[in-house]
């Protein structure tokens, strides 16, 4: 069943037919702002009700009993030792927000949700049903929920790193309670007119007249598997309907629809007109500071005061930043009311929004005033053909050359919930053809380096789980996920039970990424040497990449080979651009391998050009950092 799959295809297939606002020219100069951080950060996408279940059943559409689920106090200091030392500075926790489930907490005054509305048995992470408070399946102590995930904060703090969760702008649960909303505010829909389609004050866009209807089930799918359930009956009382998360404007919206979800209405008739003040031009050149000013004393939306005074509210429990869901469908003046009041609250709170549409970028960044997005679209797409063997790394410059203006705020990524995972038959079905491609994507930019939980030791996807389907890890069921299991090892969270190949795997992945948060040229200069290398080192392809890094004395030299069974011997050149960019005089110059520790290579430069000599081996990457 397609989901949020099905919408970014659909924004691609739009671009690329030249829809939208149109294409924007990269500015010449980068952001004043883009050097500002000392070092790269790392981010690790965790599936919170997975990580920490050692149950291997499996059972497509099993219970929570069935198949078992994991908690806030499986993240034990020793796990979180285990994943900082993997590299790891920001831990974004998923499907942490109390969301629409099966399961039954009624004891908890927690009654399920209906299954005619849910995806799969555990829910969608993107179905919140009350933002003040956090998924009970997540707590050993129901009752203590919220507490038990402020102890979970403060540990990954004690661990030496920082904590995301999500906000979800553009939709809410089919039911949303909100029964956790503290005194003095009121859930969304609390206060809306019902009698009309759209208000300005309305958090929902409703159908006047009409009662929601439960989708039409087609292409064999049943609620809950087709399992006998007194609220599987094909009926969800809600009257008058409301738009879909989506924006389907069905009573009935068609099972490919986020059914599940209803439209956060941001002041946007539905004939396009808004209503809301929209941010003049200058205003992509001022800081967050101007931003928070030209909201202050304008009258705004209902729904933008509700989220700022969530995403408030979850700072003030020691939160540290935000993932932002499908943030592209939501208004980019809201994102500079939400952004400026989170950075007035914390300066260096981390905000990272999930948008699709290139000609957007620039908006979202110099208007929203976002930190990074995901660089989804242009790097991602092209390091994945590359893994499958149809993409060439001519491409890769391309896309650097594109971004450069931008370069540091597109967050770089193999894996995400979304993604299919690396070692999948429908991706890679191999993780290791991905190590050159990781190498890349975390030592090209100044941007952060996204990997999710089990990617690092060879994580296939290929559980049947229910609603979700191999080659993703189901968001959407109890499962659990088996090569992450063996790296847990029974709660030692030493590896222990993992095959050498994927013992191998992660220690690859720890060198890597602990190099990059700990590399001073990593947050300096990039220059290209690929075409020149195509041109003037015979046996040079598209099958390797190369480019250089520096910052001040700290130098680098990167080299991948993305082919899965060709060797080169290379005698890799050093333009001269470079090279007095260096300041090298005439002269052999020792270079130590940053990843591996192979030992000490030679750039020699003569006539003003470098040379080194050089051996890959198939899948190999050398990142080399020139003695001073």
């Amino acid at each position: 069943m397609r989901t949020k799959q099905s919408l970014r295809a659909f924004l691609t297939v739009m671009l690329l037919l030249g829809c939208g606002s149109g294409s924007e020219q990269p500015e010449a100069k980068q952001d004043e702002n883009t050097m500002k951080t000392a070092r790269k950060a790392v981010v690790y996408q965790v599936f919170t009700r997975l990580f920490g279940n050692s149950n291997t059943t499996n059972k497509p559409w099993g219970t929570l009993e069935e198949n078992g689920v994991g908690k806030f106090s499986d993240f034990t200091p020793e796990a979180l030792a285990a994943i900082r030392g993997l590299g790891v500075t920001h831990i974004w926790y998923t499907g942490v927000l109390h969301h629409a489930m099966v399961t039954d907490y009624s004891a908890f005054g927690l009654p399920s949700d209906d299954p005619d509305v849910v995806k799969g048995r555990a829910g969608s992470p993107y179905a919140v049903k009350d933002y003040y408070n956090v998924n009970p399946d997540l707590a050993t102590n129901v009752a203590a929920r919220l507490e038990e995930f402020r102890a979970l904060v403060d540990r990954t703090h004690q661990a030496g790193m920082k904590v995301l969760i999500d906000i979800v702008p553009n939709h809410v649960a089919r039911r949303y309670d909100g029964q956790s909303t503290p005194a003095g505010l009121r859930p969304f829909g609390a206060d809306d007119d019902t009698r009309v389609e759209y208000s300005p004050d309305n958090n929902f866009y409703y159908l006047p007249g009409q009662a929601f209807q439960v989708p039409n089930w087609r292409e064999g799918y049943r609620p809950l598997g087709g399992e006998a359930h007194p609220g599987a009956d094909g009926a969800f009382e809600e009257n008058p309907a409301r738009w879909t998360g989506n924006g389907s404007r069905l009573a009935r919206p068609d099972m490919n629809d986020w059914y599940e979800t209803v439209k956060v209405n941001y002041g946007v008739r539905p004939d396009g007109q808004i209503d809301f003040d929209t941010l003049p031009e200058v205003y992509r050149e001022l800081d967050w500071r101007a931003h928070l000013e030209f909201w202050q004393g304008k009258k705004v939306p209902s729904s933008w005061s509700k989220f700022r005074d969530i995403a408030l509210y979850w700072l003030e429990q020691g939160v540290d930043g935000f993932r932002y869901d499908m943030a592209e469908m939501v208004p980019v003046e809201f994102w500079s009311y939400l952004n400026a009041h989170i950075k007035a609250r914390n300066p260096g709170a981390f905000l990272l929004a999930e948008v699709y549409n290139p000609s957007r970028y620039r908006d979202y960044i110099r208007k929203g005033k976002m930190d990074y997005l995901y660089d989804k679209v242009e790097l991602y797409d092209s390091l994945k053909h590359i893994i499958k063997g149809y993409g060439w790394t001519d491409h890769i410059p391309v896309v650097q050359q594109g971004l450069a203006d931008i370069e540091h705020h597109m967050l770089h990524f193999l894996e995400n919930h979304d993604e299919q995972r690396i070692a999948s038959p429908e991706f890679a079905g191999n993780a290791e053809l991905a190590r050159p491609a990781m190498v890349v994507s975390a030592t090209l930019s100044t941007s952060p380096t996204l990997i999710y939980f089990g990617q690092e030791v060879g994580e296939p996807g290929a559980e049947n789980a229910g609603f979700g389907k191999p080659s993703r890890t189901s968001i959407f069921d109890y499962v659990g996920v088996p090569n992450h299991q063996r790296w847990m090892n029974g709660g030692a969270f030493d590896g222990g039970a993992l095959s050498p190949a994927e013992a191998e795997l992660r220690d690859f992945y720890s060198r890597l990424l602990n190099f990059t948060i700990g590399s001073e040229a990593l947050m300096g200069a990039y220059h290209d040497i690929h075409y020149y290398n195509k041109e003037h080192s015979p046996g040079y392809d598209h099958r390797v990449y190369s480019f250089v890094r520096w910052k001040g004395d700290d130098r680098l030299v990167v080299v991948s080979n993305f082919d899965m069974q060709r060797s080169y011997t290379l005698d890799l050149k050093v333009p001269e651009g470079v090279v007095e960019q260096w300041g090298l005089e005439a002269g052999s110059y020792p270079l130590q391998e940053m990843l591996y520790g192979r030992g000490t290579f030679r750039l020699e430069v003569v006539d003003g050009r470098g040379n080194i000599r050089l051996e890959l081996a198939p899948l190999e990457s050398v990142i080399l950092h020139l003695i001073p």
